[in-house]
């Protein structure tokens, strides 16, 4: 019963720390896609998104939750937009 209390109570805590690791996975995958990639499918450079997912996973980890919303934001955007486009255009699927 204390387990469900105390897994409710900080959820936003451990909600936040999983997605900071996902930001910081996000920033190494970006920082080992090729440049091209980026400007082919029109994105931000690389470097920018890696700035950006770095910057969230700090925003996610200070523990503020105005800033870690932003961070979150900003990491879905990569996983479920930039990320997809990005691995389409490397292996050579143009349908995006």
């Amino acid at each position: 019963m204390y387990l469900l209390l105390d897994i409710a109570y900080n959820f936003p805590i451990y909600f936040f720390q999983v997605l900071t690791i996902v930001a910081i996975i996000g920033a190494v995958l970006a920082a080992s896609t090729r440049e091209d990639a980026f400007r082919a499918g029109d994105r931000k450079g690389k470097w920018v998104w890696v700035g950006l997912l770095a910057g969230s996973a700090v925003a996610m980890a200070t523990g503020l939750e105005f800033l870690a919303w932003i961070g979150t934001v900003i990491t879905g955007i990569y996983w479920f937009d930039v990320r997809p486009q990005l691995k389409a255009i490397i292996n050579g699927d143009y349908s995006y």
